[in-house]
């Protein structure tokens, strides 16, 4: 049953409310601000959960190739990673940069000044947009230029892709000439911002998905003499980086909600606990091989929102946006996998 999977994450969302509420009646006992305040953390919840469902299809095609116990790892260990380190630590940095402060004195202003926290998180966000929006467009491309891709969804767009995937570092090369051109369009005073943060974004990419393949090619033979596969930890951090990548614009979203730094940990842990279940639920419920083409979906998804990322300096899609995009191409991905194997069974 389709529950189970969710037990832990509804146990989380109650809990995480009531804080949330607990803190808020510290704060001011008004019955209407505390609802307020528990309605906020839930918004932000249901924001997570819609940017990032398409992130819990890309999680669970790695996940499929990782140990039982990296796997068990990642949905533990990560989930501490993405819930204090995404939600807390990131924005802390993130402020502590801008306005050359150490973390503790951010952590200071987010309580005693949270409005212009807010404006110096807020002003990063076209650095913190090019760094992650060029990082998604390098794991999209690593997708669909394939040289041994040979289910394709939309035939089209995905055949070419794989042709161009026979010379080496296209990825690479195709990302560097989008970012030099996007680049050149954009107001001078940003250009340097922009630019640094995107090569970063293909660096990191580079980086994390190089050393994934290292390892898990690599083999550690213990004491007994035998033979212990270490992959797991190279994709364990790819999935981090990557999961990292998907949370940039909802964190920085979330102060379009609400300027507390803790209701933004509280609503946007409750979404990440809710999107690892939906890992879990795909994967052990082989939900990727019963919709041929829901891989695909997320890909594009997720190409979608490294495009909506990287355009940034050009026009702000609003969250809402971003996550029916992403849940129109996955809904459509699930339909088109119906209809295909319909039409199978019927030949």
């Amino acid at each position: 049953m389709i529950l189970k999977y969710f037990k832990g994450s509804f146990a989380v969302l109650i809990i995480g409310l009531l804080i949330a509420m607990g803190i808020a009646w510290s704060q001011n006992p008004h019955p209407s601000f505390i609802l307020q305040t528990g309605f906020t953390a839930l918004l932000l919840a249901v924001l997570e959960i819609s940017l990032s469902f398409d992130n819990a299809v890309v999680n669970a095609t790695i996940i499929k190739k990782m140990t039982p116990l990296w796997r068990h790892r990642f949905l533990t260990w990560g989930i501490l990673i993405a819930v204090f380190g995404m939600r807390l630590l990131f924005p802390l940095i993130i402020v502590a940069v801008m306005a050359h402060i150490n973390p503790i004195e951010a952590l200071v202003l987010s309580f005693s000044d949270p409005a212009q926290y807010a404006q110096i998180m807020t002003s990063a966000h076209l650095s913190v947009a090019s760094f992650g929006g060029f990082f998604l467009f390098m794991v999209f491309l690593s997708f669909f230029i394939h040289p041994e891709k040979d289910t394709h969804w939309i035939g089209f767009i995905e055949k070419p892709m794989v042709k161009v995937g026979e010379f080496n570092g296209a990825e690479s090369a195709l990302a560097l000439m989008l970012l030099i051109a996007l680049t050149k369009m954009i107001p001078a005073e940003n250009q340097m911002a922009y630019l640094i943060s995107g090569l970063w974004g293909i660096i990191t990419y580079i980086l994390v998905h190089s050393l994934a393949e290292w390892l898990e090619n690599l083999e550690i033979v213990d004491n007994a003499n035998s033979v212990v596969a270490s992959g797991g930890l190279g994709l364990f951090l790819y999935l981090e980086v990557l999961d990292a990548s998907f949370s940039f614009d909802g964190v920085i979203g979330a102060f379009a909600l609400t300027n507390s730094l803790v209701q933004i940990m509280i609503g946007l842990g409750i979404g990440a606990f809710f999107v690892r279940s939906l890992t879990i639920y795909f994967v052990e419920q082989n939900t990727l091989d019963q919709f041929k083409f829901l891989e695909h979906g997320a890909f594009y998804a997720l190409g979608a929102l490294a495009f909506l990322m990287y355009t940034e300096p050009f026009f702000h899609a609003p969250e809402w946006l971003t996550g029916l995009v992403g849940a129109a191409i996955l809904a459509a991905s699930v339909l088109w996998s119906i209809y295909i194997d319909r039409k199978s069974r019927a030949q």
